[in-house]
């Protein structure tokens, strides 16, 4: 190698190593040993609370990308899975809904695949505003929830009674069930999702339909 090159080439190693350790230039990711995140302030999904600049936060677009790690067996893997914030659903859904027209009052409650929402409406079209009601809250829980709704006002005290059990609370499940139909049965839960789904996204020939919790199957 000709020697006269050694400096410069030296002096661009030394730069590059300075940006690198520069802790003002944390480029656009951040790592935690298996986790690439893109630097972001969502309270649902970013429990570091890396931030995103200075932008508003409801500007920010999300994204998070994961890869598996060996140093970081998948035991722990599996103790890192997300869980879902069910309070944090409900108050979205209940937001969402009580600014649909001629609704106005709303209550959700959000169990482990099941979601009851309770709201008094004026509207002239039952129907119509049970469908809204409901569209909207299966756009924001995972899409194996079921989605039940009810325009009898009384039905919020029902379902708020529930608020403080949790999924293994004895009985909930059954106590529920009865709550679920009568939901069902005294109003309306609009149009069927698809051909797949029921009013209520309950799934027709399912691979665990045997197995699986359907208020349609237990009506039968």
């Amino acid at each position: 190698m000709n020697k006269q090159f050694i400096p410069f080439y030296l002096i661009g190693l030394l730069l590059l190593g300075g940006c690198q350790l520069n802790p003002n230039h944390q480029g656009m990711y951040e790592r935690d040993g298996n986790t690439i995140n893109v630097t972001d302030r969502s309270e649902l999904y970013n429990e570091d609370g890396i931030e995103n600049g200075n932008d508003d936060m409801n500007n920010n677009f999300g994204y998070v990308r994961h890869q598996k790690s060996p140093v970081i067996g998948n035991d722990q893997l599996r103790d890192r899975t997300p869980a879902i914030n069910r309070e944090q659903i409900a108050d979205i859904i209940s937001t969402l809904a009580v600014q649909l027209p001629n609704v106005q009052d709303v209550a959700t409650l959000v169990t482990d695949d099941e979601v009851l929402v309770s709201y008094q409406t004026d509207s002239n079209n039952r129907f119509e505003t049970a469908d809204q009601v409901k569209r909207t809250a299966i756009s924001v829980v995972p899409r194996y929830f079921h989605v039940y709704v009810s325009d009898n006002p009384n039905m919020i005290k029902q379902i708020e009674a529930y608020s403080r059990m949790d999924a293994d609370a004895l009985r909930a499940d059954r106590s529920l069930d009865a709550v679920i139909k009568e939901m069902i049965n005294t109003s309306p839960q609009g149009r069927k999702l698809n051909a797949g789904e029921n009013e209520n996204g309950e799934g027709y020939g399912e691979m665990n339909e045997a197995l699986d919790k359907d208020m349609k199957d237990r009506n039968k």
